[in-house]
């Protein structure tokens, strides 16, 4: 099973992708740095629950719907 950071970074980076928006562009609009979201989408860090919800909103897409994708995923 994977780790949950490298889970959930991939979820954001899925969502990132479908939104045709750049690191920089989601990172501005996150509040975030561009290397911090680098990190988060490659598994490299732990974020907080805070964090976690500033990218939902950056992504304009429920928490709970990043959850349970990696859900489903941890469920293969």
């Amino acid at each position: 099973m994977q780790p949950l950071e490298h889970l959930f970074g991939a979820a954001v980076r899925r969502h990132r992708e479908r939104q045709k928006l750049s690191q920089e562009d989601f990172a501005d609009k996150a509040g975030i740095h561009r290397t911090y979201v680098s990190s988060i989408e490659l598994g490299k860090v732990k974020v907080s629950i805070a964090v976690a919800q500033q990218l939902a909103v950056a992504l304009e897409v429920p928490l709970s719907k990043i959850w349970r994708e990696i859900e489903a995923e941890q469920a293969k």
